[in-house]
């Protein structure tokens, strides 16, 4: 696991010789949500992209801790610091609107993971979260054809993404049997994401599907149920390649994981940002939203997937 105070800049921002050749080269900055291994892809895609883009300062930043006040402050502290545009994952964007439009007016302000639509980004780059949602719908469906009982697992109750992933899970499911019968939020506390799981399983015994719908979720999904001695017996659906939900997938503890393509978020985004500073706008759709698409990964071809993770991170 990665941490990093506000101000650190984790392995990216090139060490420039003399302040005034520094003054070149423009700064673009990529600003997650929370500390978590789920971005090592995410960095991996910006690495590349730098590799790319020698004539620009690339940065990949986490916040002290995952809350909007920090997330905004690392913002300002960028644009004072001299940053030309930002990319960024809301922890919460229905209360950040105004933090972002005073970045937006200042610095090309864009989003991935997580989108601030009423805000005044010029475009969301990332997954169609209720896209996403549907699938593991569909997984948790195949794998309940009898129906159940699931209880769901989340960082942020208010952030665009979980909201979009409990909407599309809904949906697939309905009719089917299957009830979502609540999510339990965490804040990226990952003592709680624990906690919330064993509290289930004690005061829930009807339970026999849970969804993890943050990347980390899903491993403390597996902890607990090993610690409770049910792995196997309660159905799991995923979200995300943490290794532990991918070796969870591989021996059958959980049913099957949506992945996202955050490698993609950080390279593509890079470059939109540089593209869009240099005056091409052509990679901004009319309506804002660039997607990548989601994969569901089950027992098929998770070996496969997981060899194209380790390529990425250099693991």
């Amino acid at each position: 696991m990665k941490f990093a105070t506000t101000f650190a800049t984790l392995g990216l921002s090139m060490v420039l010789a003399g302040g005034a050749f520094a003054q070149e080269k423009q700064q673009l900055a990529f600003v997650v949500n929370a500390a978590s291994d789920f971005w090592k892809l995410a960095e991996a895609g910006v690495e590349a992209a730098q590799a790319e883009l020698p004539e620009y300062e690339l940065q990949f930043r986490y916040p002290a801790q995952g809350t909007a006040a920090l997330q905004n402050a690392l913002m300002d502290d960028l644009v004072a610091g001299g940053t030309d545009a930002i990319m960024i994952s809301s922890a919460d964007p229905k209360n950040s609107i105004d933090a972002f439009n005073r970045i937006a007016a200042q610095v090309p302000l864009f989003t991935t993971d997580s989108d601030a639509p009423q805000s005044d980004r010029i475009a969301y780059l990332g997954s169609s979260n209720v896209a996403a949602g549907v699938q593991a719908g569909e997984i948790a469906v195949k794998a309940l054809p009898n129906g159940g009982k699931c209880m769901g697992f989340v960082g942020f109750l208010g952030a665009d993404n979980a909201i979009e992933r409990i909407a599309g899970f809904r949906q697939a499911v309905e009719g089917s049997g299957i009830e979502l019968v609540d999510v339990r939020g965490d804040d990226v506390d990952f003592a709680r994401a624990r906690s919330n799981v064993d509290d289930v399983l004690a005061a829930n015994p009807d339970i026999d599907c849970m969804v993890g719908f943050y990347s980390y979720n899903p491993p403390k999904i597996y902890e607990a149920l090993q610690a409770a001695g049910k792995l196997g017996q309660v159905t799991v659906v995923a979200f995300d390649e943490d290794p532990v939900t991918l070796g969870a997938v591989r021996e059958g503890s959980f049913a099957g994981t949506v992945v996202q393509d955050p490698y993609q978020w950080g390279y593509q985004g890079m470059h939109l940002m540089a593209d869009y500073l240099e005056g091409d706008m052509s990679k901004v759709p009319a309506d804002g939203l660039i997607i990548v698409p989601t994969q569901v990964i089950d027992k098929s071809n998770v070996d496969e997937f997981e060899a194209v993770v380790k390529e990425r991170i250099g693991g």
